[in-house]
Order: C-alpha cells, then structure tokens, then sequence
C-alpha cells in the first residue's frame, strides 16, 4: 500500500519535529519507537481525528502541541493513524 503524501512528514513530525518528539512517550512501530509514557499507539490504534484532539488539546501529562500549524497537526494525525491501521 502507497504511503500519503504527508506521510514523511508526519514521522518526521513524530520522530524529531515536535518538543518533546513524540516518539520520546510513545511506541510505533513503522517509527522504531519504543516510548513507555504514553500509551501504546500500535495497542491504541487512535483515527486521525482521535489524534488530531490529543495534540491540539493535550491529555493526561500530554502537552497541548499548540506551535504546530494546521498542517502539521494533519500530517501527524494522518501519519499515526495510517500507520497503525486505523485509517
């Protein structure tokens, strides 16, 4: 299966794009990330839209990623959700 455009540029958002990166807190496999602070993304399987809230909003010790453009909060929520199937 063909990656979306902004796919590179959502695991780049994942992995180094975004303080602190999300791969710190998180586990994804399709970005070699193992964190163990938050939860599981792989497990949790979050839709775009379900990322999309977390980052915009912050939950639980999540941060609000307020600095990231409309854009950018796509290109991650669609990177995240296409890589653990939820899409």
């Amino acid at each position: 299966m063909a990656e979306p455009p902004n796919a590179e540029a959502g695991r780049a958002l994942f992995l180094k794009s975004t303080t602190p990166a999300c791969a710190v807190c998180h586990t994804l496999a399709d970005a070699g990330a193992a964190g163990t602070i938050g939860p599981n993304l792989d497990e949790l399987k979050p839709d775009a839209n379900r990322v999309t809230q977390a980052v915009r909003n912050g939950i639980g010790v999540m941060p609000a990623f307020e600095a990231l453009s409309d854009a950018e909060v796509q290109a991650l929520a669609q990177y995240v959700s296409g890589a653990t199937g939820a899409q």
